[in-house]
């Protein structure tokens, strides 16, 4: 009898636990593209990946289209740089920067900047949810500058 009592308790959780994540996945839109995509990178651009995937540059990003393709979307279209001085008093909102990790499997020399100077941070240092589900905001340290990341699903 116990091992009846077992099996029906088992197979309730089993069916709740289905329902629960039946009702919280949620279908994915197409990414969209602006035509911007499809021009050549720019010479910040250009440096900013190669900073970052060093002696991998050709063979993960200029060999694959669309790795290409989805970096120049985030640079050009997704990641926001803005001064929010008054969303610093709000923390809930934001993740800070120190509290994430480098980006640094491709060049193990990367550090984290120690000033923001807007001609030279690159974003793509830091392991941020550039893929992630919605949009994403963090807190440069120290200043009032916000990195806003736009999810690529609209």
């Amino acid at each position: 009898m116990k091992l009846l009592y077992t099996l029906v308790f088992m197979l309730t959780l089993s069916a709740y636990n289905v329902k629960a994540q039946s009702v919280t996945k949620q279908s994915l839109t197409l990414v969209k593209y602006n035509d911007n995509v499809t021009a050549p990178l720019t010479i910040k651009e250009r440096s900013f990946i190669k900073e970052v995937y060093a002696d991998k540059f050709e063979e993960y990003v200029m060999n694959r289209p669309q790795k290409l393709k989805d970096l120049k979307n985030l640079l050009r279209n997704r990641v926001l740089i803005r001064d929010m001085p008054d969303l610093i008093n709000n923390p809930e909102k934001y993740t800070l920067l120190s509290e994430t990790d480098l980006f640094n499997i491709y060049n193990s020399t990367l550090n984290f900047d120690k000033t923001y100077n807007k001609e030279t941070f690159n974003v793509l240092k830091y392991n941020l949810q550039f893929f992630g589900r919605g949009s994403k905001v963090y807190r440069i340290d120290n200043t009032s500058y916000f990195i806003i990341i736009k999810s690529q699903h609209h």
